[in-house]
C-alpha cells in the first residue's frame, strides 16, 4: 500500500478534447502532460454529458451502478413519470426521498479513513453537488458560485472571498476566483487528502460558440492561465514533492448538425407522455435521448424502438432488462448503462467525422443548441474519447499510456496512491502508469444488431474495450440502408 500522508488534487477541464492540449493554445497543461503521464485512449461514460461523468469520476462507477443516468434523467423512486435536470437544488429534494447516488463517493470513503475530499466548482449546480451528496454527514466540503455543501460554508466563503463574479463571455472571472479559494482556503488551511477543482472551460465557450470558434480558443487560454497559477502555487509553497496532480475532462465535443425537437416527433407519432398507459417519458441529452416506457412495458418499449430506428437521425440504441430483448437493440449492460435506474431505452443520435470550420473533427444531431454549435452526450467517438494527463511523484514521466482509460477508473487509482481501500467499482487501478507500474493487456470488440424493415434495414453497431473485468465505451453508430 502506499503513503497515506500524500495529497492528490484533480483538475476538471469540462469538454477538453485531447487534440486541443496543444503548446499554442494550452502552453501550461501541454508542458505538465509532456513531463508526466499522457493516457492516449481516455474515455468518457455513455451518455457524455457531464454530471454523470462527475458521479462516475467520484464512485468508480458506470452510470448503471451510482444511479445517475445522465443530465436530463427520471428517477423513478423519487417520480416515476417526470424526467428533471439533475441541478441543486432539485437533487437536494431527491435526497429527501430517496438516496441522490447508488454508491459510495470518494468523499464517504475518505471519512472512514479520518480523511476529507473539497471540491471546489463553475461548473452547474448539479455537478458540484454529486461530489459529495452526504458533506453534511461525512465531513469534507463542495464549494460552488450558486451554494456550498456544508451550506453554512456558502457565507464563510462570500465573507472571505466576495460574491462570486457574474458568466460573462467566457468564465475566466469565476475560474480566476476558484482558484482563489482552491490555494488560499483549501490547500492552504484545510489541507484535504483529495481536492477537485473543476473549470467550466472550454464547455460554456463552446456550447456558445462553437469548437474551434475565436471565443472557444481564448476560453482555452484563459483556464490554461488558471491552471498555471495553480501549479506555481504549489511549487511555490513547496508541496510538490507530496502531492500527485490529475488533469481530466469530462467527456469531448462535437459539431451540431441538426437540431432534432424529438418529444414532439414522439407525440405526433401517437406516443402518449409517460404518466399514461402506453406513453413514454422523454428525457433528452443533447446529442443522446432517454425513454421510460409507462410501467416499463415491453410492448411500448418495442413499437418505440421500432420508430426510432426508422428516423434519419437514429444512431445506437440500447434496451434495460426491463422491457427485455428488443429486435436491433443492444443490451445495457453492454455500455454500463444497465442498473436500478437505468432508462427503458436510451439512444445516440447519429454522428459522422467530418471535420468543422475550425478543423474539429465530429458532427452530430442534437435535442438543443443550434447549427455549426458545440455539442456533446452522444456514443460518438469524438465525444467518448476525452483527455487524461498525471503527473507527481506516484507516476511514471514523460510516459504515454496507450491501453483504454476511462473516467470510472479514477477513484480507484485515486485511493491506491492513497494506500486506501474503498468498495467494489466498475473501474480499475491505472497501474500501467504508476511509477512502479507495468504495461497492460486489452481487446477491443465490436458488437452488432439489426432489425429488418419493410422498406429497409436498420443496422447498429458498438465498439467496446475491456482490460480485465473493466469496459469503456469506444463509439457506437447506425444506418439505415432502404431496400
Amino acid at each position: 500500500m502506499r503513503s497515506t500522508q500524500r495529497s492528490i488534487i484533480i483538475v476538471a477541464f469540462d469538454g477538453l478534447q485531447p487534440a486541443q492540449a496543444t503548446p499554442a493554445l494550452m502552453p501550461n497543461l501541454a508542458a505538465f502532460a509532456n513531463d508526466g503521464v499522457a493516457f492516449d485512449n481516455h474515455h468518457a461514460v455513455y451518455p457524455s454529458v457531464t454530471r454523470i461523468n462527475a458521479a462516475s469520476m467520484v464512485t468508480g462507477r458506470h452510470p448503471g451502478g451510482h444511479g445517475i443516468a445522465a443530465n436530463m434523467l427520471v428517477m423513478r423512486d423519487f417520480d416515476p413519470y417526470n424526467a428533471f435536470s439533475a441541478m441543486e437544488p432539485t437533487l437536494a429534494k431527491v435526497a429527501l426521498k430517496t438516496p441522490v447516488m447508488l454508491s459510495p463517493t470518494l468523499a464517504d470513503t475518505l471519512s472512514r479513513h479520518g480523511r476529507e475530499y473539497v471540491a471546489v466548482g463553475t461548473g452547474t449546480s448539479g455537478n458540484a453537488y454529486l461530489h459529495n451528496p452526504n458533506a453534511a454527514r461525512v465531513g469534507g466540503a463542495t464549494i460552488h458560485p450558486d451554494f456550498c455543501l456544508p451550506p453554512a460554508l456558502h457565507s464563510e466563503i462570500t465573507r472571505r472571498f466576495g460574491d462570486w463574479p457574474g458568466e460573462g463571455e467566457t468564465n475566466a472571472d469565476r475560474l480566476a476566483r476558484a482558484v482563489d479559494i482552491m490555494t488560499e482556503y483549501v490547500l492552504a488551511e484545510r489541507k484535504p487528502a483529495v481536492s477537485f477543482l473543476w473549470f467550466s472551460e472550454p464547455d460554456h465557450a463552446q456550447h456558445a460558440h462553437g469548437v474551434g470558434a475565436a471565443v472557444s480558443a481564448r476560453a482555452l487560454r484563459e483556464a490554461d492561465e488558471q491552471f498555471g497559477r495553480l501549479l506555481s502555487w504549489l511549487s511555490a509553497n513547496g508541496m510538490d514533492a507530496d502531492t500527485d496532480v490529475m488533469v481530466v475532462s469530462d467527456h469531448g465535443y462535437s459539431t451540431i448538425r441538426e437540431v432534432v425537437d424529438i418529444e414532439t416527433l414522439l407525440r405526433d407519432a401517437g406516443f402518449p407522455p409517460g404518466d399514461e398507459a402506453g406513453g413514454v417519458t422523454v428525457a433528452t441529452n443533447g446529442g443522446s435521448t432517454l425513454f421510460y416506457a409507462h410501467g416499463s412495458d415491453a410492448t411500448t418499449a418495442d413499437r418505440l424502438a421500432s420508430w426510432l430506428m426508422g428516423q434519419r437521425w437514429c444512431g445506437a440504441i440500447v434496451a434495460s432488462d426491463a422491457v427485455g430483448r428488443i429486435e436491433g437493440a443492444l443490451p445495457a449492460s453492454l455500455i454500463g448503462v444497465q442498473g436500478r435506474r437505468a432508462p427503458d431505452l436510451a439512444m445516440s443520435f447519429r454522428w459522422d467525422s467530418r471535420a468543422n470550420d475550425a478543423g474539429f473533427l465530429g458532427y452530430v444531431f442534437s435535442t438543443g443548441g443550434g447549427a455549426e454549435l458545440g455539442q456533446h452526450g452522444s456514443m460518438s467517438r469524438h465525444e467518448m474519447r476525452n483527455a487524461l494527463f498525471a503527473r507527481g511523484g506516484g507516476f511514471k514521466r514523460g510516459a504515454r499510456v496507450q491501453s483504454p482509460t476511462g473516467n470510472i477508473d479514477l477513484a480507484p487509482t485515486i485511493l491506491e496512491l492513497l494506500g486506501m481501500s474503498g468498495e467494489a467499482m466498475d473501474g480499475r487501478v491505472l497501474s500501467e502508469a504508476l511509477a512502479d507500474g507495468g504495461a497492460m493487456d486489452w481487446q477491443t470488440t465490436t458488437h452488432r444488431a439489426e432489425r429488418r424493415f419493410d422498406d429497409g434495414t436498420y443496422r447498429q453497431s458498438v465498439t467496446v474495450s475491456t482490460v480485465g473485468n473493466t469496459t469503456y465505451v469506444d463509439e457506437g453508430n447506425a444506418d439505415f440502408s432502404p431496400s
